[in-house]
């Protein structure tokens, strides 16, 4: 009989550990032991009584009287984790947390329809860019579709008629040339202040930015390779490493002189820092408390500066999509862009940022006025 912290029983393959999340175990039919860990007692309980019936009852660990919780947790821990690329694993892994779990998630697998499906990505309407939402759907359509090749369910749910709403997109946010200036100036002397330089320098990715390790960096070639893409997950409580966005992400970057010395800088205060967590010694940037800084930290940061600046709000994605704008006004080819940006298709460069700024209209209209100029 397990206990938790206080003493209290908790019951068979059920125990609480010294972090406070429960955990839950049991071996199986192959001699096989199985653990989670929960938050609440309750989720401890309720997956133990649902794996433990799925072992009893079926060869594969799966059956159609099985919850879809218990179906997603077989289908990405023993099939996508072991076939698929991280990012995509973690983008199942959230859409399903975020938004499918609590809509359809202690529904038996084989009593799901498709209003049930389309439930789940009606409610994202409001809130989800329609992106996000197509996600959800591929979501649901790939663990369905697999139960349905493993006869667990006769047909998935989602067929043709489960759509994702049409949602107006909202324009892709960049900084003008002026709220550039205002932010970079609030922003200078803050602790992420070279952080925000180099994205706007380079177009990395946030993830990617942090990923950093010294050995992508050759001050040499004035070269930033990008590797590896990290990023703080609260679940777990600990930074994950994983592979770029897709096969494109793998690149190498051309450093602009400014990027270059706040490299430069960098390697430098590397040697001055105090304390340093061991795991992260090779990182380019790490914090006063000798870690990276969290993904979300960034903006939480640039919501104050901007705030005190009298700037509207922005993410830090923002200043990805700058250093593209900055890019196409200075003339650089779409496909050159495409390259630095890390862009597996170049359609996806063209659509996000081959936007006209009103200054940029005003230009072309004088250039426009100068080579057909009559009398």
């Amino acid at each position: 009989m397990g206990k938790d912290l206080k003493g209290k029983e908790l019951g068979t393959g059920i125990v609480q550990r010294k972090d406070g999340k429960y955990a839950a175990r049991f071996v199986g039919k192959t001699k096989k032991r199985t653990e989670k860990h929960f938050d609440k007692v309750s989720e401890a309980k309720k997956w133990l009584a649902e794996a433990k019936y799925e072992d009893e009852h079926s060869n594969i660990g799966a059956s159609s009287r099985m919850t879809v919780n218990a179906w997603f947790d077989f289908w990405l821990h023993e099939i996508k984790e072991k076939t698929t690329r991280p990012n995509t694993v973690r983008n199942y892994r959230e859409r399903y947390e975020h938004n499918i779990r609590d809509v359809i998630g202690n529904m038996i697998i084989s009593e799901v329809k498709p209003m049930h499906c389309q439930k789940v990505l009606n409610l994202m309407e409001d809130s989800y860019k329609g992106s996000t939402i197509e996600q959800c759907r591929i979501t649901m359509a790939s663990m369905f579709f697999y139960a349905q090749e493993n006869q667990i369910i006769p047909i998935s749910p989602v067929v043709k008629s489960v759509k994702t709403p049409k949602k107006i997109e909202k324009k892709v946010r960049f900084l003008t040339l002026e709220e550039q200036d205002k932010f970079l100036k609030a922003a200078e002397g803050t602790s992420n202040y070279y952080q925000f330089v180099l994205i706007l320098q380079t177009g990395l990715r946030t993830g990617e930015m942090i990923g950093l390790k010294w050995e992508d960096i050759d001050f040499g070639k004035r070269t930033i390779s990008v590797k590896r893409t990290m990023e703080f997950r609260y679940g777990d409580q600990e930074f994950r490493i994983g592979e770029p966005k897709s096969k494109a992400g793998y690149r190498t970057i051309p450093m602009t002189q400014t990027a270059y010395d706040i490299l430069k800088a960098k390697e430098k205060e590397r040697h001055t820092i105090k304390v340093l967590d061991f795991r992260y010694k090779d990182f380019v940037f790490i914090n006063r408390k000798g870690m990276p800084t969290k993904n979300s930290t960034y903006d939480s940061a640039i919501y104050k500066i901007v705030d005190k600046a009298g700037i509207p709000r922005f993410s830090m994605h923002t200043l990805r999509h700058t250093f593209a704008t900055r890019a196409i006004e200075a003339g650089m080819k779409p496909k050159t862009l495409q390259e630095i940006l890390g862009h597996a298709n170049i359609g996806v460069t063209m659509n996000l940022y081959v936007h006209i700024t009103e200054d940029e209209k005003e230009k072309e209209i004088k250039k426009f006025e100068q080579a057909f100029k009559i009398g």
